[in-house]
C-alpha cells in the first residue's frame, strides 16, 4: 500500500497559550494534506477527478503528544482504509519529519463526494476508485470484497 506524504509548515499562530500548535488547527493540517492527495494527485492531465466537490461527514482525532512550534515542517501521511459507493475514509498520521517512529497525531476522516451543482452527494466513479486503491490498507483490502458497486 502506498502512503501520500505531505510536508506541513507550522506557522506562528498555530500556537495555544501554552505554546503548542492548537488541537483545533490539526483539522486545517488534515485538510491540506487532503487537498494534496485527493486533488494534486488525481489521476490523469485535466481529470475531473474530485474536482466536482466533496464534503467531510466525519473526523476521528487522537492527540498522541503535543507538537511544540518550529521552523521544520511535520509530514502528514495518508492513506484510505475504505472506500463506499458514495463515501471514502482517509487515515493520516502526523509525524516528526526526521523521526518518522515520533507521532503527534492519528485521525481518520469520512469524505463524500459532492455534487456541486445539484447539492447533492455523488457517486465515486471507477477512476477515482482505481486511484483511491493504490493508497487502500491491507484491512481495506481485505473487505473491499464487500464494497457496494
Amino acid at each position: 500500500m502506498a502512503r501520500h506524504i505531505y510536508h506541513c509548515p507550522l506557522r506562528w499562530s498555530d500556537m495555544d497559550a501554552f505554546g503548542h500548535v492548537n488541537n483545533v488547527v490539526f483539522l486545517r493540517y488534515l485538510e491540506e494534506a487532503r487537498i494534496d492527495f485527493m486533488f494534486r494527485l488525481a489521476p490523469g492531465d485535466g481529470s475531473p477527478s474530485f474536482s466536482g466537490g466533496s464534503v467531510v461527514a466525519r473526523h476521528e482525532i487522537d492527540y498522541v503528544r503535543p507538537l511544540v512550534h518550529r521552523h521544520e515542517p511535520v509530514i502528514i501521511e495518508s492513506w484510505v482504509t475504505k472506500i463506499n459507493a458514495a463515501s471514502l475514509t482517509i487515515a493520516y498520521e502526523v509525524k516528526e519529519a526526521d523521526d518518522p517512529a515520533k507521532v503527534y497525531v492519528r485521525a481518520s476522516t469520512v469524505v463524500v463526494p459532492f455534487n456541486l451543482e445539484a447539492q447533492r452527494p455523488r457517486r465515486i466513479t471507477a477512476e477515482e476508485k482505481s486511484f483511491l486503491e493504490k493508497y487502500l490498507d491491507d484491512a481495506g483490502k481485505a473487505s473491499e470484497g464487500a464494497l457496494v458497486a
